[in-house]
């Protein structure tokens, strides 16, 4: 498994760009050489937006052409789309592991097990793992995040909508707001002010919703305010995730 090479596509929002980091690192860590999605590579990973149906289609096209680069290759699409529309990811003969957005952080023990599988019976094999994300009640925390590729780094704190507007899918496909901890979010950017970051941008699915499902009243100014303590960062950015009226 060590030097096999990993190319990463990440669409739609600033919390799939947060979650295709915590799985960038933890491939990292674990021998993996990350490449560029357009070049030749042993394992790639589409992670998936399905906010419009233009989303869900350049979510498939980004998955079909990727046997065009390497045949041979492990096709994981995970997140959004996968979520919610399983069935026409199954349509499409190429992809060999679906993973809901709550399975993001297994992909790397997936993907290990593939190989290992593909190894021992030299054949093919696929995988998919969805869960009920409206019935999930904890955040799904990737731990400290403190690999990025910019000057300024994405804190994902809140996962999730309660709003159910008629016009989009987003609860469906992140389920009910999920307020990360306070400690680990103060914990990771405490990491990251140490290696040399001075801005941050936090985000979520409904930002607002930050603390709701706390039992005491934890709320969104006060993550700021404890953020704004940490020596070293200098700028506090909110990023908003906006979503744009769907075809569902």
């Amino acid at each position: 498994m060590k030097n096999n090479k990993v190319a990463f596509c990440t669409l739609g929002c600033k919390v799939n760009q947060y979650e295709t980091n915590a799985m960038i690192q933890e491939f990292i860590k674990n021998g993996y050489e990350i490449v560029e999605f357009n070049e030749k590579a042993d394992i790639y990973v589409v992670n998936t937006c399905t906010v419009t149906n233009m989303a869900d289609r350049k979510s498939r096209q980004m998955l079909r052409k990727v046997k065009e680069l390497n045949p041979k290759a492990i096709l994981a699409a995970v997140g959004c789309y996968a979520q919610v529309s399983k069935e026409e990811l199954d349509k499409i003969p190429e992809i060999d592991l679906i993973l809901g957005t709550n399975k993001k952080k297994n992909l790397l023990e997936y993907v290990n097990k593939m190989l290992e599988e593909r190894e021992e019976l030299n054949s093919n094999l696929k995988a998919q793992d969805i869960t009920d994300v409206l019935h999930c009640e904890e955040y799904v925390d990737f731990g400290d995040v403190t690999f990025t590729e910019k000057t300024r780094a994405v804190i994902k704190v809140q996962d999730g909508c309660d709003r159910f507007c008629s016009y989009c899918i987003i609860p469906y496909a992140r389920g009910r707001i999920r307020s990360r901890k306070p400690e680990s979010v103060i914990s990771e950017i405490t990491k990251i002010a140490q290696n040399g970051i001075k801005e941050v941008v936090i985000t979520g699915i409904h930002l607002a919703s930050y603390g709701r499902d706390f039992k005491n009243k934890y709320r969104l100014i006060d993550l700021l305010e404890d953020i704004n303590k940490i020596d070293g960062i200098e700028r506090i950015r909110l990023r908003f995730f906006r979503a744009n009226t769907n075809y569902r």
